[in-house]
Formats: C-alpha cells, structure tokens, sequence
C-alpha cells in the first residue's frame, strides 16, 4: 500500500491538485493530489492485472482491503479498480464496502462497475436497497444506477416513483434527483412529464430538472417550451 500511495504521490500536479479542489468543495485540499483521470484510469488497469481476469490481481485487492483512504485520488483509483471486476458477486461485495468511504460527487459518479450492464435483474435489488440508505453518496450512487442502466429497454414506470419518493435536503442528492428526471424526461417523457406537471419534486429540484431538461439536446425545442411554462415561482433551498 505504500508503494500505491508512494507512486501517486510520484504522479501529483499541484495546478491540477488546485482545480480539482475547486470543483470539489466538501474534499479537504491538503488530501487532493492532483492527478488527471485518465493518469488513474490506467493505473487501475494496471492493478486489475488484465481486462479479461474475472478477478482482480494480488496487488488490486491488497490496495481495495486497505480502507479507509487518505488521498482522494486513492479514493478515485479504488473506485475504477472496482469499477473493473467482472464478476459481478465480487464487485458487488467491494463495491458495499468502499461506498461507505465514498465522500464526493466525483468518485460517486465515476464509480460504474461494468458488470453491470449485463446483470440488471441482479443489480435492481442493491438499487432498492441503497436508495434508502442514510449516507449521501449510497443514495446519489443509486440515483445514478438507475439512471444509467433503467432509463432504456429495461425502464419501468415505478422507477420514476423510487427517485420522486427520495425525500433529502443534501444538495448532492437533490442535483442528482434532478439530473435523474432530465434524463427521464429525455427518454421516458410521457412517463416522466406528469411527475414535473404534478410538481411531486420540491420547488428547487423540480426547477432544476427543468433546467437541465432544457439544456439537453435529446429534447425538442416544443418540448423545451412546454417545460419553462411548467416552471414554479418561488424554489425552495
């Protein structure tokens, strides 16, 4: 581990380090290293030894057992080390014990392990579950599952219910809702157009899946009309 640590440190960049920081507000700066993430990227498939391993190296899983982290960017390659795994029952496994240590929205949203995409049946059940978890980054890392991989084929109408139902007054948590159901309204809009008609979200999400709905390219120009009348006069924080 020290080794990892030691050759992160080796890959620092101090002007990285300090826009990283910046678009990072809640990390510590003195944790922050500076390291793109593509640099990362390819230190995790270092790790994972080979793409075609079903399990990942000795000197992966020394690197997964040692939680918690003390760099964010240690926090960042554990994510795409995870991220790797294809067996899904082992990713899933590593997987419940590094989201209790995830702490920003970056390593949540970049945390997508790839065996995802062909066990949704299996995958649906943890998304129930981590949902209705008390910790932040669980419940946006759920948000963001269904988002990725329930929003085509295997979209089902109850899923729009399972976000709206996400009571919280944590900003990363309502900006992910709201990216949720621009993303729904761009795939799914008649299933997701009456949840924005109805106003089931709070003021200030409802608004902001608006406006991100409005942003999106997926979205006609009629349709991004109907939506800013759909607008409410007073957000909520």
């Amino acid at each position: 581990m020290d080794s990892i640590a030691k050759t992160l440190r080796q890959m620092a960049d101090p002007k990285t380090a300090a826009f990283t920081a910046k678009i990072i507000p809640n990390v510590d700066p003195k944790t922050i290293l500076g390291i793109k993430t593509p640099e990362l990227r390819a230190l995790a498939k270092e790790l994972l030894a080979s793409q075609k391993r079903a399990a990942p190296a000795p000197a992966a899983q020394k690197f997964l057992s040692d939680l918690p982290h003390k760099y964010f960017e240690e926090n960042q390659l554990h994510g795409f080390v995870v991220s790797g795994i294809k067996d899904f029952d082992q990713c899933v496994a590593e997987l419940e014990r590094f989201l209790p240590c995830i702490d920003n929205w970056a390593t949540c949203d970049q945390t997508s392990p790839i065996c995802f995409k062909k066990n949704h049946a299996a995958l649906l059940p943890l998304i129930k579950k981590w949902i209705k978890s008390k910790r932040v980054y669980t419940v946006r890392f759920a948000i963001g599952m269904l988002m990725r991989h329930f929003l085509d084929e295997d979209f089902a109408p109850e899923y729009l219910e399972m976000v709206a139902a996400v009571k919280s007054d944590e900003y990363y948590i309502k900006m992910e809702v709201a990216w949720y159901f621009a993303e729904a309204l761009a795939k799914q809009w008649d299933a997701a157009l009456p949840y924005i008609k109805a106003k089931r979200l709070k003021a200030w999400t409802h608004n902001k899946a608006i406006q991100k709905a409005r942003e999106s390219f997926k979205i006609s120009d009629e349709r991004k009309e109907l939506l800013k009348g759909l607008k409410v006069a007073a957000p909520q924080s």
